[in-house]
């Protein structure tokens, strides 16, 4: 894999208050151990002149994303709330992709899915790699198990070559070994799994 350089996009996912804080309400177990790590490695990208951009978990009041409303998860990452902020320790330093806006299922960076119709439609991420030249990317965040994993193998499916920092993942582990086996699926789907030597 070659190092990141300025045909390199650096996708942080979802470093979020509720994800990465332990009183957040669906904490992922030592995400808040990645946060400043990942601040790290946001500014070694910055100065090897690659293309910074952090994806937001950013839905409404309800959602069938949610168990109160059908779906598996607590309510997390409400539009304007405490937990839908994007954790300190983390300076955002690049545009911000928010996903699950109109209730749909938010995993992928690239793309959202209504839970109820399974229609897929696109966030804005792809057409900001295509307008900057991104020849390959590097994923980090939470959680390993969802929105790292679907956000890395959706690159993948637009054939970019994809990176993600093992040290810089936590999974949620729902259950045990999710994250493992998505770490698995990525390296079936071609991705390099490599830490960053920054956690």
């Amino acid at each position: 894999m070659p190092a990141i350089d300025a045909r390199t996009a650096l996708i942080v996912v979802d470093v979020q208050n509720d994800f990465a804080d332990p009183s957040g309400s669906l904490h992922v177990p030592g995400g808040e151990q990645v946060v400043r790590p990942i601040d790290a490695l946001v500014t070694e990208a910055l100065a090897a002149g690659a293309f910074v951009v952090y994806t937001q978990d950013w839905h409404p009041d309800h959602t069938p994303h949610f168990a109160q409303d059908g779906g598996i998860w607590p309510v997390h990452c409400v539009q304007d709330t405490w937990g839908a902020a994007l954790a300190p320790g983390l300076e955002v330093r690049g545009p911000v992709v928010r996903k699950g806006t109109n209730g749909e299922d938010g995993y992928s960076g690239f793309t959202m899915r209504d839970p109820r119709t399974g229609q897929t439609t696109p966030t804005p991420l792809a057409g900001l790699l295509e307008e900057r030249g991104i020849e390959r990317v590097v994923v980090c965040g939470l959680a390993t198990d969802y929105c790292v994993s679907a956000t890395a193998l959706d690159a993948r499916t637009l054939g970019y070559p994809v990176t993600v920092r093992t040290d810089l993942v936590r999974a949620v582990d729902l259950s045990p070994g999710d994250g493992q086996r998505a770490l698995d699926a990525l390296v079936a789907a071609g991705a390099v799994l490599e830490p960053s030597g920054l956690a």
